[in-house]
């Protein structure tokens, strides 16, 4: 039923990340498969948990392309109705992928998602409840909760588990970071949705991080007010409105 797209340099230091990544998913109760876009990188280094297990599928590129270009070439392997994109160093919680698609199942939305957790390196977690609140959105109306490209971001992205269709319509942007962002607000102003005030997603806090890289502040900037621009676009267009410049 759920297809987990995750991008990965298979670094030696996310190894043990890509493995709880893995054991995280086995807990689930419903059927899943992972694509893994190997961004440069060969499937023999493929930690043993994952190399066994016939649910997991990879994608071998010839060379390192970015997450985004390689979760999107990722994304044309998807043969499941529904999808999901995932980090190679976060975990689900146990109960993310039921919660979510007997909500899909039972209501005909295009998408449901959930609240995340920054997990620390001792083990403790922290809740983050996203600006948008919980329950029916229509589409369009999450980009509504994200103000202004400097407030915090309205929806997790990998808390997102959305029908294929919407998500192909829609999927990473051609950013080096930030295309996430595109890919949650183009998600969500395809199709109706429902936020649930669950935690589905545990986001991990460590050194290796991308957002806790060198120079990664130098494009947050420009890469949130293209995500903010493209949402609200977006949204416009698909309303039959304009989006006007803004000054």
């Amino acid at each position: 039923m759920i297809t987990v797209v995750i991008a990965t340099l298979l670094r030696d230091d996310r190894l043990d990340y890509l493995t709880a990544m893995h054991a995280s998913l086995t807990r689930q109760s419903v059927p899943w498969e992972v694509v893994i876009a190997l961004d440069g990188t060969t499937p023999e280094r493929l930690p043993a948990p994952l190399a066994q297990d016939s649910r997991i599928r990879t994608l071998p590129l010839p060379r390192p392309v970015g997450a985004a270009c390689a979760r999107n070439l990722a994304l044309t392997h998807v043969r499941t109705p529904y999808v999901n994109w995932a980090d190679d160093d976060d975990e689900f919680t146990s109960d993310a992928m039921s919660v979510r698609l007997n909500t899909l199942e039972s209501t005909g939305v295009g998408w449901c998602a959930g609240w995340s957790e920054d997990q620390y390196p001792d083990g403790s977690t922290r809740l983050w409840r996203c600006p948008t609140p919980p329950g029916r959105h229509e589409a369009g109306d999450v980009w509504t909760y994200w103000k202004s490209p400097t407030d915090t971001i309205p929806i997790g992205p990998t808390t997102i588990l959305a029908r294929t269709d919407l998500v192909r319509a829609a999927p990473m942007d051609g950013l080096v970071q930030g295309e996430d962002y595109c890919a949650a607000l183009g998600v969500t102003a395809l199709a109706p949705g429902i936020l649930l005030p669950v935690p589905v997603y545990r986001y991990r806090k460590h050194p290796g991080q991308m957002t806790a890289q060198v120079g990664y502040d130098q494009l947050e900037a420009a890469a949130r007010e293209h995500a903010w621009a493209y949402g609200r676009s977006l949204r416009a267009v698909l309303r039959g409105g304009e989006d006007l410049v803004r000054v």
